[in-house]
């Protein structure tokens, strides 16, 4: 009996150690499109990749409660961060925790991101144009620019200003909006 106890104690150390080191999981594509489905989870997952892989509940709520309202954090009120964190902390974090993409300390608020993320890695990048608005921006300048010099230069049609006033004025856009791009993607405004 000594030496079953012996062979028991010896093997218990390395068990609580595989339990302790997150499990790889295979996920299906539907499955991770289940989890990917919901915008809350991608910003989850897209905020702890672009912050070391860590986090707290309260930072992810409010940080996630600031995009979703187009303000900054410190221009949130209580009942912004409170709807997102109440949300967070009963279903997002729990179904990310669950599927193996998070470790999700419940009690302490503690949030990481486990190797399994790299699953999810492909597909928040194509999800990345939908949240830039500055993408559409550049587009839409160019869209008016391109119209404006075809009438000007094919149609004949008058502006009222020469071809490089306007030029002049078509590269002084672009770079007003560069510099409010540059400006926001500095102050975290752009997410």
């Amino acid at each position: 009996m000594a030496v079953s106890q012996v062979a028991q104690e010896s093997e218990s150390p390395l068990q609580a150690e595989q339990e302790s080191e997150p499990e790889e999981m295979e996920l299906s594509k539907d499955e991770i499109f289940y989890l990917l489905k919901n915008r809350r989870r991608r910003d989850i997952v897209r905020y702890l990749m672009d912050n070391d892989g860590t986090a707290t509940l309260s930072e992810l709520a409010e940080h996630i409660a600031a995009w979703e309202n187009d303000i900054e954090v410190q221009a949130l009120n209580s009942g912004q961060r409170k709807r997102v964190y109440v949300a967070l902390y009963q279903t997002h974090l729990p179904k990310l925790a669950e599927n193996g993409i998070i470790e999700y300390e419940r009690n302490r608020g503690d949030v990481e991101l486990t190797e399994n993320a790299e699953l999810l890695k492909t597909y928040l990048e194509d999800d990345e144009s939908e949240r830039d608005p500055w993408s559409k921006r550049y587009a839409a300048l160019s869209v008016t620019g391109a119209l404006s010099i075809g009438l000007l230069t094919v149609g004949g049609v008058s502006l009222g200003v020469s071809m490089t006033q306007f030029t002049v004025l078509l590269t002084a856009a672009f770079l007003v909006a560069s510099l409010a791009h540059t400006y926001e993607a500095r102050l975290g405004l752009d997410r």
